[in-house]
């Protein structure tokens, strides 16, 4: 819906709801003029229906392929894997007082993981 002006003094109207009468015993809405007595009865169902686009989520950490590079030696902790390397970065997420924290990838199963 657009914005919608008076016709006398130009000043932006707002929606209130009208007093109730014989004929709209609950009220009905209206534009009214905060400056000037001008008022326009809303007698229709006013609503506006916008579909939403759906923002794209990228994975912080790289795509599902996107984690190789350097590795290192270290224990899969997947009970049905004996992967002994895995991929990491790391990244300081806490304070600079705290260490680094450790983002692993299992090279035999993919199992994702991280260490403090």
């Amino acid at each position: 819906m657009t914005l919608t002006f008076c016709p006398n003094c130009s000043n932006a109207l707002t929606i209130s709801r009208a007093d109730p009468s014989s004929q709209y015993p609950l009220g009905v809405n209206r534009f009214e003029c905060r400056t000037c007595p001008y008022q326009y009865i809303v007698d229709c169902a006013y609503y506006e229906d916008t579909m939403m686009k759906r923002k794209e989520v990228e994975d912080v950490f790289g795509g599902k392929d996107d984690f190789g590079g350097d590795t290192m030696a270290t224990q899969c902790p997947s009970e049905t894997c004996n992967g002994d390397r895995a991929y990491f970065f790391q990244l300081q997420i806490r304070s600079a007082d705290e260490p680094m924290t450790t983002f692993l990838k299992c090279t035999t199963c993919g199992t994702r993981w991280r260490e403090n």
